[in-house]
């Protein structure tokens, strides 16, 4: 059985983590093989930088943060390759559509971000777990980043998501319910596509 690739997107503290582990648990329970993958990844070179460049150690420029989120991902990118050849079922908290809209936000051109990410493992589908700038900022009202502490920025970031999530490999869901609505809705749109 071949691999599938799942990424969830969606602002920080939209639920991504969260519903990718109860996701792993269902389909575990089914007797899928599952695995979880999040990035950045901070255990890596250059996730440890990006953990510096997001607490303000760092200066970067737009694009040297999304050229840094990229490489990122390049760095695990024959683990990814091995687990879908492998036939597991990969759950991304966070993907390649985190640096398209998150770098659009920050007027980065989305061709260009999307260009240098072709040769990363394409997701099979996306879900985006859809929450408001002003949501994000309640759930985490401490040691939010500079991203995080951006609610024009984040606003822009949701309209991207939003745009992006028209294509037909994605669902959008309603991050602003209870976790359990959320759970479901997850584990219905996934299963409908398995």
């Amino acid at each position: 059985m071949a691999g599938l690739l799942i990424a969830f997107e969606g602002l920080d503290q939209s639920g991504k983590e969260t519903q990718a582990l109860h996701l792993r648990d269902h389909l575990r329970q089914r007797g899928r093989k599952v695995r979880v993958a999040s990035f950045p990844d901070y255990g890596t070179s250059i996730g440890e930088e990006i953990a510096r460049a997001l607490q303000g150690e760092r200066d970067y420029t737009p694009e040297v943060m999304q050229l840094l989120y990229v490489a990122n991902r390049f760095e695990r990118r024959a683990d990814l390759e091995r687990w879908l050849a492998g036939g597991l079922i990969v759950l991304c908290d966070r993907y390649l559509a985190s640096s398209i809209a998150y770098g659009e936000g920050q007027d980065l051109d989305p061709v260009w971000l999307t260009d240098m990410q072709r040769f990363l493992p394409q997701p099979d589908f996306t879900v985006l777990l859809d929450i408001s700038a002003e949501t994000a900022a309640r759930r985490k009202v401490s040691d939010r980043d500079r991203y995080e502490r951006d609610l024009p920025l984040l606003g822009r970031v949701r309209d991207s998501y939003l745009q992006l999530a028209a294509e037909e490999r994605w669902v959008t869901i309603d991050g602003q319910r209870s976790e359990a609505e959320v759970t479901e809705a997850v584990i219905t749109a996934v299963s409908a596509r398995l």
